[in-house]
């Protein structure tokens, strides 16, 4: 690498880097971005050389810039557009974070009026909907429920597949309210079937800020006047807050590809939804809870499955420490931890599964095997606990994950629209059979 020389589109231009290949050389530029961070674009490798590079899971490459979300997992760092996480945790409300995520700076108060209020105008779902509902066996899992849904009301929404975003910036604005306004109707669904409530179709309940109605939509029961105190208010936001985005991880990789086929923003959120499904992505925080479970009905020794979770041949994993990015504590979970702490004794809840997690990560982060390896508890860790306290089903958690994500994928969809992002292809090495004639083997 040379000296840096110019500085183009945001980003600092180095004169070159140098791939020597068969005895061949040749060059690329290099970028830094704002947080000095390097990145090499080999896009015209396979042009110049033949040669494509392997990157299994992408964990080296970068498929886009984006301005939207800041993440240094060395460092435990984590900005939504510049603003520090536990600063926005602490002072925001969701919705301004949402507004802050997809149009790129906080919302002055009558811009987030007028967005709260589209966002409420826009949340009728139609009531044939609710027939494909009734189709889905009782046993359907929240998830997939949720998936088809939102995929569904593309038919609903036609213009979210016929309408040239590239060109209507208030088209992508109205169908962006739409989903922010939908989907919690059918979160609100997934969860009321449930528990055999009645369904509410849009989010015009009373004057109630954007989470506030959130929970009505879950809780509210006929002739009641659901009220949720203000700790449950204030911990059920940090919670979105923190699920809000997350730089591109599967899901959000997800929705940005299929965005790329100039996919809806409907459909590309129904894949990402799919894709957060997984218990290695959005499903760990079911996951934890299970094993918190699991832990408790065997006695509640902690040790014993610190051991287990060293021992190679033990097929036990202890969920909700490491992550993919994060060489250092994960900054939400550090939030999140002291909210449940907090939110769990304002209920008066002595929560047994809340005393083990406690002990798992004294233990853990006591032990040079998990500090060694820097596997530390991640967000995961503590939100399931959360959702458990406030009377969310374990197969409900992944669900309240979307809820939070929306914002991080809608801006994420908008930005690779606006920046007119080439369809997503990916190359292969492959490694099959080489030429063969066909012989039939009958």
């Amino acid at each position: 690498m040379q000296k840096l020389k110019t500085i183009s589109n945001n980003l600092i231009v180095s004169d070159k880097a140098t791939i020597n290949i068969d005895g061949a050389s040749y060059d690329f530029p290099v970028y830094r971005g704002v947080e000095d961070d390097v990145c090499i674009d080999i896009k015209t490798l396979r042009g110049s050389s033949g040669v494509t590079t392997i990157d299994r899971g992408f964990k080296n490459t970068a498929s886009c810039e984006s301005k939207i979300t800041y993440l240094d997992g060395e460092k435990g760092v984590l900005r939504y557009r510049g603003y520090d996480l536990d600063e926005l945790a602490n002072k925001a409300s969701f919705l301004e974070v949402a507004f802050l995520l997809i149009f790129g700076e906080l919302p002055t108060k009558k811009e987030l009026e007028k967005f709260h209020d589209d966002i409420v105008d826009n949340s009728i779902v139609n009531d044939d909907v609710k027939k494909i509902v009734d189709a889905f066996p009782s046993s359907a899992h929240p998830m997939g429920v949720l998936s088809s849904l939102t995929s569904a009301l593309t038919a609903f929404n036609p213009d979210d597949v016929s309408l040239d975003y590239d060109r209507s910036k208030e088209g992508m604005y109205d169908t962006i309210v739409k989903v922010l306004g939908k989907i919690p109707i059918l979160v609100g669904w997934s969860y009321r079937k449930q528990n055999g409530f009645p369904l509410q179709y849009s989010m015009k309940i009373r004057n109630l800020d954007y989470t506030d109605m959130i929970l009505h939509l879950l809780f509210k029961k006929p002739n009641d006047e659901y009220k949720p105190n203000k700790n449950l208010l204030n911990v059920f936001n940090k919670l979105l807050i923190l699920h809000a985005d997350h730089e591109q991880n599967c899901s959000t990789s997800t929705v940005r590809i299929v965005g790329s086929s100039h996919a809806g923003l409907f459909p590309s959120i129904s894949a990402g939804i799919s894709a957060l499904w997984g218990p290695l992505h959005g499903g760990a925080n079911q996951a934890v809870l299970e094993m918190l479970k699991s832990i408790q009905e065997d006695g509640g020794n902690t040790k014993k499955y610190i051991r287990k979770a060293k021992d190679k041949q033990d097929p036990f994993r202890l969920m909700g420490f490491g992550h993919r990015v994060y060489k250092n504590y994960d900054p939400r979970a550090r939030i999140i931890k002291d909210a449940a702490h907090k939110f769990l004794k304002s209920l008066g809840i002595d929560d047994p599964l809340l005393h083990i997690a406690a002990e798992l990560e004294e233990n853990a982060l006591k032990d040079k095997y998990f500090i060694d390896r820097k596997l530390f508890p991640n967000v995961d860790f503590y939100s399931g606990v959360i959702y458990r306290a406030m009377g969310i089903p374990s197969n409900m958690y992944t669900v309240m994950f979307v809820l939070g994500r929306l914002p991080g994928w809608i801006a994420q969809w908008r930005e690779m629209r606006l920046m007119n992002e080439p369809i997503g292809r990916p190359r292969q090495l492959y490694t099959g059979p080489s030429a063969r004639k066909f012989k039939s083997k009958k």
